[in-house]
């Protein structure tokens, strides 16, 4: 016995263009049957938040399922998998393409090399379905993008939520970010974690989807920005707090990155905080608006 409810759409060319879009959603439980073997031309995830079964992989080898689990299904790849026909599964499933694949894939959202993922929970992933499932109701005009950007959630969703990945994060990449403004090497770094410089590569390529250069560059950049922006510091005090010795080394650096100089960046930019800035980050509700004190009468 199972239960099955899904939609499938046909996004336009114009609606491509936004990167991604869905092209299908689906929610089903109990005992249901084998998929596959079959080849698609497109993404899918498969969600996994109870039961347990199993997927087969092009080489014929056996791979158990167990919830929370995701089931990467990607163009090409033959696949076939199915759940326990003893106790079955409660699975959700999201179809998607669009050039934005390939990116996500080189950051490591998408694990074509690991098809089946265990996942911590599915909280967060349930509620990105649900903005699926929700905007496919008949006759919504915006079907297209609001789908397409659920997608985008979805792929965020699932990244954090896998079980190799707490929930504050890769504990090297916060480490890492941790000690960025340090004047230390790749290897420096990975010997203040018993690592060796390729180990910590494997780590945060896994992790962040780029190499510990890029990761640290990033953090800099974005606290120079900071700097640039809400100070009036001389560059090379900038440089200096963000762990660049040399002022000009790091406008190149800067320049390179960026597009324009420091100098030109706090040109347009440039904001000087009375007071200082907050390194809290602020509630994104507004505040509720203050009642004015009721007048009394003359």
């Amino acid at each position: 016995m199972h239960h099955t409810w899904m939609r499938y759409f046909t996004p336009g060319p114009t609606h491509r263009k936004l990167g991604l879009v869905c092209l299908g959603v689906g929610l089903q439980h109990g005992t249901l049957p084998a998929v596959g073997p079959r080849t698609l031309d497109h993404h899918v995830a498969v969600v996994i938040s109870a039961g347990s079964g199993w997927y087969r992989c092009p080489d014929g080898a056996r791979t158990p399922v167990t919830a929370p689990a995701l089931i990467w299904l990607v163009p090409g790849i033959p696949h076939h998998y199915g759940p326990d026909p003893a106790t079955g599964w409660d699975e959700s499933f999201v179809d998607f393409t669009g050039p934005a694949t390939a990116a996500y894939t080189e950051l490591g959202y998408i694990e074509p090399e690991r098809p089946v993922v265990p996942l911590a929970d599915t909280v967060s992933v349930r509620t990105a379905v649900g903005r699926i499932t929700r905007a496919a109701r008949l006759g919504n005009s915006l079907l297209e993008v609001e789908t397409g950007a659920a997608v985008h959630e979805l792929l965020v969703a699932l990244r954090r939520a896998r079980a190799d990945v707490g929930a504050d994060g890769d504990p090297v990449l916060s480490a890492l970010a941790r000690d960025a403004f340090q004047p230390l090497s790749v290897a420096e770094h990975a010997s203040r974690h018993g690592m060796t410089p390729a180990e910590l590569r494997t780590a945060v390529r896994r992790g962040a989807g780029c190499s510990p250069k890029d990761y640290l560059l990033g953090i800099r950049l974005g606290r120079a920005k900071e700097l640039l922006a809400a100070t009036e510091l001389p560059v090379a005090a900038v440089a200096r707090r963000v762990g660049y010795d040399d002022p000009a080394y790091f406008s190149r650096l800067f320049t390179r990155r960026v597009g324009m100089a420091p100098v030109r960046f706090r040109d347009q930019q440039g904001r000087a905080v009375p007071g200082g800035r907050s390194r809290q980050i602020p509630d994104a509700e507004p505040p509720p608006a203050i009642a004015a004190p009721p007048t009394r009468a003359p």
